[in-house]
């Protein structure tokens, strides 16, 4: 099981993604978490309002996601953030059956 982090600029493109992810069966959820950035960007510092999704999935399908993700955004260059989880078990069996493992 991977998590999966992004984050996005409009609560509205973060909506749009996660439904995505979640209706085509590439996560089993996601959550979207207000926050506030601050980061480098072309040489200045820059701070910005932004929605974090948070996606719980399988490790194979990391590239399917990471791809859905790329295709959705519209940051010039999205966070794309895949960390290896250890969850319990009958949370990654929730998690593999609702991104269609077994189907």
């Amino acid at each position: 099981m991977i998590l999966v982090l992004t984050s996005c600029g409009s609560v509205a493109e973060a909506e749009r993604i996660a439904e995505a992810l979640v209706g085509e069966r590439l996560a089993a959820c996601v959550q979207i978490v207000p926050m506030r950035s601050v980061y480098r960007w072309q040489g200045a510092i820059e701070r910005a309002e932004e929605w974090q999704l948070q996606a719980k999935t399988r490790a194979a399908l990391a590239d399917r996601v990471e791809a859905r993700i790329r295709a959705l955004h519209g940051y010039d260059l999205p966070e794309i953030v895949l960390l290896p989880v250890q969850a319990s078990a009958d949370y990654a069996v929730w998690v593999a059956a609702e991104t269609g493992e077994g189907r």
